[in-house]
C-alpha cells in the first residue's frame, strides 16, 4: 500500500497512549555500536524521534549512512502493551519499498536479455490471465513499472476492501486481485499520463512468475543472497511473517487518537500480496539494498538510468521512474520509495547532494487518518533537517 511519512480482530488491546511513557535510545546488540561521533552528531535526530514517541507514535527506527559512516537508533516501543522496547534491528514492513524490490529484479532479467521494457506486457503473460486484462497488449513492462499503464486499481475497489476488512483470514492470491480488474477498462489510454498503480505491480509479479517459475524466489536469489540480507525476508513459506522481531502494528481505526494494536489484520494482509507489497526487513539491509541498487551492483548502468528516467505528474513535476520516485524530503532532493499499511509506515531514500542514504520506519498505520499524523509529519520534516545539515 501506498504512501506518505504517516498517512479481528483477535484479542485487541484498547490502547490511550499517554505521552509519559519512557522513552530510551534503544541501540541494539545486533548493530554494530554507533560511534560517539556519531552519537553527538545525530543526538539531534533521536530528540525528534522520542518527539515522535510522545505524540503518539508507538516507536520509530532510523538508519543513516553517509561516506563517514552510519548511524542505526530507535525510541519508542516495538509493543506498547508490555513496552518490549523498539530497537534498530526489529524487522520493518517495508510496504510499497517492496516495489522497488520488484523493479530491480526486472530490471536484471532485461540485463539478461529477457525482458524487453518497451514490449506489451501481453507478450510475457499466460494467455488467459493476459485476456483478463484489456488493453494488455497496448501496456509496456516499462508503463506498469512507471504507473503509466492507466490498469484499474483492484487496491480501492469497495469488494476487495470489504473482504480485507470484514474477513482478513480471506486467502487472497495474485490471480484474485486481478480477477478483480478483469475485463475493466483502463483508466486511461496506455502511456497517456502518470497514476500510481498497485495493480501494475502485482502484474508485474505474476509475469515473472510465468517467466521465472518464482518471482519471490528470484528476488530471493538475486537480490537478498547476492547481497548479503540475512535480515529481509519476502514469501519464502507461509508464515514468513511469525519472527520474532517483527513489530506489532498499531492503527487508530476511529481517528480518535486512541491506538489499537493492528498486528494481525496487517499480517493477513501482507503475506497475502505480491509484487506492489510484502516484504520486511532491517533499517540496514533496507539502506544496504538501496546503496547497492543506485551504485550499479544489481543492475547495468545503462539500466538505472531507465529506472531514473522520471515521468511527470499532472502539475508537470518529474514524479516516479522505474520502481523508485523522485521528492523533495527537508528541503533536499530525494532518491527511493516510502511505504505506508495498516499498521506501518516506512522511507527509504537517497539524498545525491549529501550523498546520504536514509531509512525510517513506524509501527503505526499511515493509510487511516489520525490527530496523531498532523503534528508528526512536522517533527519528521524537522527530523530530516537534523539529518541533512551535516555529515558523520
Amino acid at each position: 500500500m501506498k504512501k506518505t511519512i504517516l498517512n479481528q480482530f483477535v484479542g485487541f488491546f484498547l490502547i490511550l497512549f499517554t505521552p509519559f511513557l519512557s522513552v530510551a535510545q534503544n541501540q541494539s546488540a545486533c548493530q554494530p555500536s554507533n560511534s560517539e561521533a556519531s552519537i553527538r552528531q545525530f543526538a539531534g535526530v533521536q530528540k525528534k524521534m522520542e518527539d515522535l514517541v510522545n505524540l503518539g507514535i508507538p516507536g520509530v527506527v532510523a538508519g543513516v549512512k553517509t561516506g563517514e559512516g552510519t548511524w542505526y537508533s530507535a525510541a519508542g516501543f516495538s509493543r506498547l502493551e508490555d513496552l518490549t522496547p523498539m530497537n534498530s534491528c526489529n524487522l520493518q514492513y517495508l510496504q510499497s519499498i517492496s516495489k522497488t524490490f520488484l523493479a530491480a529484479s526486472i530490471l536484471i532479467l532485461k540485463d539478461q536479455g529477457k525482458i524487453d521494457l518497451d514490449r506489451p506486457v501481453f507478450d510475457y503473460l499466460p494467455t488467459e490471465l493476459a485476456s483478463w486484462i484489456l488493453k494488455s497488449d497496448q501496456m509496456t513492462v516499462r508503463m506498469l513499472l512507471n504507473h503509466t499503464s492507466g490498469i484499474p486499481e483492484y487496491n480501492y475497489l469497495p469488494e476487495y476492501i470489504t473482504v480485507l476488512l470484514q474477513d482478513p483470514e480471506h486467502d487472497f492470491t495474485p490471480l484474485d486481485y486481478m480477477e478483480l480488474i478483469k475485463g475493466k477498462e483502463p483508466d486511461f489510454e496506455p502511456g497517456s499520463r502518470y497514476s500510481y498503480r498497485n495493480s501494475g505491480y502485482v502484474l508485474l509479479a505474476l509475469m515473472m512468475d510465468h517467466l521465472t517459475g518464482d518471482h519471490a524466489k528470484f528476488i530471493r536469489e538475486n537480490i537478498f543472497e547476492r547481497l548479503g540480507l540475512k535480515s529481509t525476508f519476502y514469501q519464502e513459506s507461509p508464515d514468513y511473517l511469525e519472527k520474532s522481531a517483527l513489530v506489532d502494528g498499531y492503527w487508530d481505526r476511529y481517528s480518535n487518537g486512541i491506538l489499537e494494536n493492528s498486528s494481525y489484520l496487517q499480517k493477513q494482509n501482507v503475506k497475502k500480496m505480491v509484487g506492489d507489497d510484502g516484504l520486511v526487513t532491517t533499517a540496514a539491509d533496507g539502506i544496504r539494498f538501496l546503496e547497492a541498487l543506485l551504485s550499479g551492483e544489481l543492475i547495468s548502468q545503462e539500466s538505472l538510468a531507465e529506472m531514473k528516467t522520471w515521468v511527470n505528474d499532472s502539475k508537470g513535476t518529474p514524479q516516479y521512474g522505474l520502481g523508485l520516485d523522485l521528492t523533495t524530503l527537508g528541503g533536499k532532493q530525494a532518491i527511493g520509495h516510502s511505504g505506508g499499511g495498516l499498521g506501518a509506515g516506512s522511507q527509504l531514500y537517497y539524498f545525491p547532494e549529501q550523498k546520504t542514504y536514509i531509512f525510517l520506519a513506524i509501527n503505526l498505520a499511515t493509510v487511516t487518518g489520525s490527530p496523531i499524523h498532523k503534528k508528526a509529519e512536522v517533527v519528521v520534516n524537522e527530523l530530516y533537517l537534523e539529518i541533512l545539515k551535516g555529515g558523520i
